[in-house]
């Protein structure tokens, strides 16, 4: 077979065309989000500025020996800015051009397709056809017709109604020859390096592992319900042991997610992660995938042990200035690095937390999904129950659990809040103030109970504050406002309506501190609800 005509107009001149054909592909579900090709470059320039760190200024691109994988190519984006990179950086070595790209293509860029359509697109973003021994492949030394991208379909490994890989829901996914899967090869395997010896060959050692990952796999029947899985990518990557990492993932890991909390200590206490890119704001990187929370890549390099660079961009552009730090200096990451003074400064004082002075979850014993009845006139001793969207009503009898608090004073918080909106400005609603006579379900959290109406107003002017609901933002990046995000607000004396002067002044916040908690944290107006808010 003869040479493809290859000259430097193609293909591997893409990025500077107007419209990249990778701008302009749907994702195919929020489970499976295309890399835009500026993310893409933005995580292989930082990638190479590390690499040039570590190795005394030398380029990887320069490197004729590297070998990159990307373990769940879906549009071939990493493989082909990575090849483009390749055939510029080692044109001197290689001045051949034809020679260059097939030693590119055929010793140091490797993928695996997540599905059978995203194995096609990537071969053919990447080696200019669906077959990489056709006629049109620019890979002219290929004996088989996937190249170096793999993908062979995948069964579950079911153990009763899971899978024991990945935790997929059977009723959902045993599924046809027809449908995909999702069981992907990567992390449905206990020898990751035996696996990728049998795709590739036991001769292969991946430098650099690179990639967008599946990030989460819906339940059955149970709607916007999903098991991450993206950590399990994570891990698998890590056991191959390449010399450097990269990956971009939900930021929901920074603090919460669902079974995410063994992975959080995981990457908190993890030195080697050289830097981390945080998106923060809703859509900034993926324009059509609601990824609540934001995203983030981060740089993991076996040859580093130390602090973290930290990095925020918004709209674009970096905020703030990038620090350098532990990210396991908390329990949680503290995602904006003007935070951390602000938060120091408050944990100075030794207080207790807030949330260890609230009351259990389900105080009373009812789901968020528990209704009274709507006419309290029916009932003898009837007491007020805030629930979902409505208040009902129940007899006084018929409530088993904690009784004694319905003729207390108490403070509700509702325990989801959250907008549609880009960036998060509120992150509590406003507390409610209930009397003696009432209750709740689930859908709200109990803040506080006390004897007399003037506590619990002065409680209600604290969870009001830019203070509280800054530092409960710090924990909070999701809808969810369960107990535990209140875990870095101090428990001050309920001695008098807390303004937030008074705290800033109590804490020692300078200036620019102050400046930084406004401009996240918007203000309540002055009027306090006293009925239940929509969960």
């Amino acid at each position: 077979m003869s040479a493809p005509v290859i000259d430097d107009r193609a293909p591997f001149a893409l990025r500077g065309h107007n419209p990249d054909v990778l701008t302009c592909i749907a994702n195919l579900s929020n489970d499976e989000v295309f890399t835009p090709p500026e993310l893409a470059n933005q995580m292989l320039d930082t990638l190479a500025d590390a690499w040039a760190e570590a190795h005394d200024g030398a380029s990887i691109w320069e490197d004729p020996d590297v070998a990159f994988l990307d373990p769940f190519t879906k549009s071939g984006v990493f493989l082909r800015e990575i090849t483009r990179r390749l055939t510029e950086g080692l044109a001197e070595q290689i001045p051949d051009l034809w020679k260059r790209v097939d030693h590119i293509l055929t010793k140091q860029v490797y993928g695996i397709g997540i599905t059978r359509l995203t194995a096609l697109l990537a071969r053919r973003s990447v080696y200019c056809s669906k077959d990489a021994t056709g006629e049109h492949s620019v890979a002219m030394s290929f004996d088989r017709d996937w190249g170096n991208i793999w993908f062979e379909r995948t069964e579950h490994t079911w153990a009763g109604d899971k899978c024991a890989y990945c935790g997929a829901n059977r009723a959902a996914y045993d599924r046809s020859g027809e449908l995909e899967t999702h069981a992907y090869a990567f992390i449905h395997t206990t020898d990751i390096k035996a696996r990728l010896a049998r795709m590739f060959g036991a001769d292969v050692q991946f430098d650099v592992i690179i990639g967008n990952p599946p990030y989460q796999l819906a339940d059955a029947g149970f709607g916007a319900s999903a098991t991450p899985i993206y950590q399990h990518f994570v891990r698998q990557a890590l056991a191959l042991e390449p010399r450097m990492l990269s990956m971009v993932t939900p930021s929901r890991w920074f603090t919460g997610g669902k079974g995410l909390d063994d992975f959080r200590e995981e990457m908190l206490g993890d030195t080697h992660i050289r830097q981390l890119v945080d998106f923060p704001k809703l859509y900034d990187v993926f324009e059509s995938a609601k990824i609540r929370g934001g995203v983030s890549y981060f740089l993991w390099d076996a040859n580093y042990d130390g602090p973290c660079v930290v990095h925020t961009f918004m709209n674009g552009e970096e905020v703030g200035e990038p620090a350098t730090r532990y990210l396991g200096d908390y329990d949680v990451l503290v995602r904006r690095n003007e935070a951390v003074s602000i938060l120091e400064k408050v944990l100075a004082l030794g207080e207790p937390s807030f949330a260890s002075k609230m009351p259990p979850r389900k105080t009373f014993g009812w789901s968020t999904t528990f209704h009274g009845v709507v006419d309290p006139a029916i009932l003898s001793n009837p007491v007020q129950v805030f629930g979902s969207r409505r208040v009902s009503w129940v007899e006084r009898a018929s409530i088993t659990t904690n009784a004694h608090l319905t003729d207390k004073w108490k403070v509700l918080m509702t325990a989801a809040q959250g907008t549609s909106a880009a960036v998060e400005t509120k992150f509590l609603s406003r507390p409610i103030v209930a009397g003696p006579g009432t209750a709740c379900t689930d859908t709200y959290i109990l803040a506080g109970v006390f004897d007399d109406e003037e506590s619990a107003r002065c409680l209600e002017r604290y969870l009001r504050t830019r203070f509280v609901r800054f530092l409960v933002s710090l924990r909070k990046i999701t809808q969810h406002a369960n107990r535990d995000v209140y875990s870095f607000v101090p428990a001050v004396p309920l001695d008098r309506r807390w303004s937030d002067a008074e705290l800033n002044e109590r804490y020692g916040l300078a200036p620019d501190e102050i400046t930084f908690l406004q401009s996240q944290v918007a203000a309540h107006d002055d009027d306090v609800s006293t009925e239940p808010a929509d969960a």
